[in-house]
């Protein structure tokens, strides 16, 4: 079933865009490949506008998958009229095509069902329908002959006649959908402590007696209040006003005359809304507001993420790691500018003396350690994981730098993660000798000298900048991350020669399997000298190159077009080209900047797409990476911040002006490391409307309230910050 117009009108995207692109998704080619290399076919459209398409083309069609499903069923108990059948056809929602299904649909026996097996069908009926000649006989006189071994009273036959009634009124597609409409605007969500229950830090004191608008909850909220319920702590509920579900009934359910027929109704109405009706569209509201606010909680997670995987590399140093700990001690790895491990230790500034040794003998040790393995591999940088005694650490980095090092500077690294790498499958296979306790200073080092080839080595959930992570969807979370460090990868490229697995399996039409056999290959014959040696990988096949072969980097090749993002397919243009302005690929890059501009005005490229037979759109991008073959779009953002000495939280001072990192990115501000214990509160009211802030951006700040007592710091944002917020869209 095709799902073009409906895509079309959705995202308001030109209907042939959406069809061609649809036919190279059903064709087998990945997302990050259209974007980057079928621009033609999609005029245009960017990688999250053909993520969007994608998207709603799978929930479109896992629509179609049910309601192919459900028109079996109901044919096969003989139900299906016509007129369903259409309804069925016409149905836009999962919500919609559920309300028709559930007449229908099979279920355990139900009051309705005993009632109707009690052949009390017909006296329900005459309560949907009362004619004036039974409107004059008593209830008696109507009920008595339904009597029967289980129906023994002539209430027990009007309450089971009711019981039918109940269950109609509430499976009516029209009454549920406009109940459900009205619901969603004007229910009250009331939560409150359930007593006895313990909460002893008081996470959920906010909820203890909380009541707010459904259609006014922030995410935050929902997912809070889910959680607080979840663990027992809190008693939530749905409260839909009588006028709003009552008017609904009564539309299509009309009491006309209130006699003793009337009645019945009136009392089957109030019993299919208490106990069938409103607590299934209360079922309804928390899961639409449970999915959208999962749906906006991995948006911020991916957010986070993306801008986290996305930071500058510190290239050309010689780092040092530290792990900190106070018991363990801080374990040390020394890498080089390739992230290869020179050397490793482990001290203990921390350790409290003993009868044996001081504590002065363990600082003492320490900093000899420290000083021999910087003047041994001439470190240049120091990277301090934040976690357990980072503070602590980074004082004592802080204190050797000012005494002998002025020239050093050192970095916090977000070290979450971190022990997840070093027990893992990846970390034994790239550092087999190495204690399972140094691998995470080898991995906090790496990751200052390039944050994504480290990251994409753990699983995304573990780097913690989300909101609620463990509280939504782990299938859809996953999916969501997934694909946000495949964007980035494929955007930004790799290195054949010199990748991990791990990276390699983000790129498009690779896979863990894949990228574990060009490893292997690369392990047995060597570095790659072109990218058509590719082909020779086991299990490689044409599919594959096509899609990886342009994201796949080979530097000091045979080839110098490989070491660029041009795709082998346009090896021909590109080398054209480069013989139109008398150039080659080694060209000096000056030179070649200063020819191949020009080869940009508007009329240049008419004629080069009819001389070459290649879209503008491809052309641009060639002579772009002719110009610059090694662009990184993170070399256009602001490095991260470097540190010689260390601030301390009694050294802050109310209307004092810093730099500082944000850290997280969540519903009500950003979390700022200005370089003390804590990070800082910026709450959204005091973030300019026009401002972006993402995980990773170096912004000024201004420490408005300082609490000690409760750890908390409360910042105000600066405007001369927002020439650092800028970034490139990755």
């Amino acid at each position: 079933m095709g799902h073009t117009k409906t895509i079309t009108s959705l995202l308001n995207i030109n209907t042939q865009q959406v069809r061609s692109t649809v036919d190279l998704l059903d064709d087998g080619n990945t997302i990050p490949f259209i974007a980057r290399y079928r621009k033609e076919h999609t005029n245009n459209l960017d990688e999250v506008q053909i993520r969007k398409i994608n998207e709603l083309l799978v929930s479109l069609r896992a629509l179609d998958t049910r309601r192919e499903t459900i028109l079996k069923t109901i044919q096969k108990q003989g139900k299906l009229t016509g007129e369903l059948k259409l309804a069925i056809l016409k149905a836009e929602t999962r919500t919609a095509l559920e309300d028709l299904y559930l007449p229908f649909k099979p279920r355990r026996k139900s009051r309705a069902s005993k009632a109707q097996e009690n052949g009390l069908k017909p006296l329900a009926d005459l309560i949907l329908k009362p004619s004036t000649n039974y409107q004059k006989q008593s209830l008696d006189i109507l009920a008595k002959p339904y009597l029967s071994e289980n129906i023994t009273s002539i209430e027990d036959a009007w309450a089971g006649a009711r019981d039918i009634v109940a269950e109609i009124i509430s499976n009516h597609v029209k009454v549920r959908q406009l109940v459900r409409k009205k619901a969603a605007k004007w229910s009250n969500l009331k939560a409150e402590k359930i007593n006895k229950s313990e909460d002893p830090r008081g996470v959920y004191k906010t909820y203890y007696t909380f009541s707010c608008r459904v259609n006014r909850l922030q995410p935050y909220q929902i997912l809070a209040i889910n959680r607080g319920e979840r663990e027992k702590i809190l008693r939530v509920n749905i409260f839909t006003p009588e006028r709003d579900w009552r008017d609904a009934v009564t539309r299509y359910f009309a009491i006309n005359d209130l006699n003793h027929l009337g009645n019945q109704l009136v009392m089957a109405i109030d019993d299919a809304a208490k106990r069938l009706l409103l607590p299934a569209i209360a079922r309804d509201i928390r899961r639409d507001l449970t999915e959208k606010s999962e749906k906006h909680a991995i948006n911020v997670f991916s957010t986070n993420l993306r801008a986290l995987l996305i930071q500058p590399p510190l290239r050309g140093h010689t780092v040092i790691g530290i792990d900190p700990g106070y018991r363990s001690g801080c374990k040390i790895a020394v890498v080089d500018n390739t992230g290869m491990p020179l050397a490793t230790a482990t001290i203990f500034p921390f350790r409290q003396g003993s009868k044996e040794k001081s504590s002065v003998s363990f600082v003492n040790q320490s900093q000899a350690t420290l000083k021999s393995l910087i003047d041994q591999h001439s470190v240049s940088l120091i990277a301090i994981g934040n976690g357990t005694a980072s503070r602590e650490t980074e004082q004592f980095i802080s204190d050797q730098i000012q005494k002998s090092y002025p020239n050093i500077q050192y970095i916090i690294i977000n070290e979450a993660g971190a022990s997840v790498y070093s027990a893992s499958k990846l970390a034994r296979a790239e550092l087999p000798s190495m204690d399972v306790t140094l691998r995470g200073a080898v991995s906090i080092a790496r990751r200052a000298q390039d944050p994504l080839a480290e990251l994409v080595k753990i699983d995304p959930k573990s780097i913690g900048v989300g909101m609620y992570q463990h509280d939504v969807d782990q299938k859809v979370l996953d999916r969501s991350l997934d694909a946000v460090v495949e964007s980035v990868v494929n955007q930004i490229g790799v290195d054949l020669n010199t990748s991990s697995p791990a990276l390699l399996t983000h790129i498009a039409g690779i896979g863990p399997k894949l990228a574990e056999r060009i490893v292997a290959y690369r392990n047995q014959h060597g570095a790659f000298r072109n990218r058509k040696a590719l082909k020779n990988v086991r299990g490689l096949g044409p599919k594959a190159f096509q899609q990886a072969a342009g994201f796949l980097r080979v530097f000091n090749g045979n080839n110098p077009l490989d070491a660029s993002a041009i795709h082998p397919e346009s090896y021909t243009a590109a080398k054209a080209i480069l013989e139109l302005s008398n150039l080659s690929a080694e060209s000096h890059s000056e030179m070649r900047e200063t020819i191949l501009t020009e080869l940009k005005s508007p009329s240049s490229l008419t004629a080069l797409t009819q001389s070459l037979n290649t879209g503008i759109s491809t052309l641009e991008d060639i002579i772009d990476q002719l110009i610059q073959p090694d662009r990184d779009p993170r070399k256009e953002l602001r490095t991260p911040l470097l540190h010689s000495s260390m601030l301390k939280i009694e050294d802050l001072a109310k209307g004092m002006q810093l730099k500082g990192t944000v850290r997280n990115v969540v519903d009500f501000g950003a979390f700022v490391d200005i370089g003390v214990k804590i990070d800082g509160l910026l709450h959204r009211s005091r973030i300019p409307r026009t401002t972006h802030l993402s995980v990773g951006d170096v912004i000024q700040i201004e420490i408005l309230d300082i609490e000690l007592d409760r750890g908390r710091l409360s910042l105000g944002f600066l405007p001369s910050s927002t020439s650092d917020t800028r970034r490139p869209h990755v």
